[in-house]
C-alpha cells in the first residue's frame, strides 16, 4: 500500500466465513465477500450510513410509493448484513436485528398503501 493511500485493510485475525457452511449460507458468503471487502477499504466509513440515513429519512419523509422505494434499498442492506452476521449473534443481536427489518418492512408497507 502506498503511503497516500487512504484505504483501510483488511482485519486481521478476523473469519469472514462460517465454519462449515454449506448450501445457500456459503453461496452468500462467498458472493459477499469482494463487495463486503470494497465497502470496507475503498469506501469511507461515513458513505454506507449517511446513504441509508438519508434514503430512511426519504422513507420517513414522503408518504407515497417513492417513500416506500427509498426504504427498499435499506430493508436489503440491513437484511443482508443480519444474513451474514447471524450465526455469530447471541440472542439478543438477533431480536434487535428482526425487530429492526419488521420496523422497515412496515415503513415500506405504509408507503405503498399495504395498511
Amino acid at each position: 500500500m502506498a503511503p497516500d493511500d487512504k484505504r483501510r485493510p483488511l482485519p486481521q485475525d478476523e473469519q469472514f466465513f462460517t465454519p462449515g457452511a454449506s448450501g445457500l449460507r456459503k453461496a452468500v458468503e462467498q458472493r459477499s465477500a469482494v463487495p463486503m471487502a470494497f465497502l470496507f477499504t475503498q469506501v469511507p466509513r461515513w458513505v454506507a450510513p449517511a446513504v441509508l440515513v438519508i434514503l430512511l429519512l426519504v422513507g420517513f419523509a414522503v408518504a407515497h410509493p417513492l417513500g416506500g422505494v427509498a426504504v427498499l434499498p435499506v430493508i436489503a442492506f440491513i437484511g443482508w448484513l443480519a444474513y451474514l452476521s447471524w450465526p455469530s449473534l447471541r440472542i439478543g443481536g438477533k431480536i434487535m436485528r428482526v425487530a429492526m427489518l419488521t420496523f422497515l418492512v412496515l415503513l415500506a408497507a405504509t408507503r405503498f398503501g399495504v395498511f
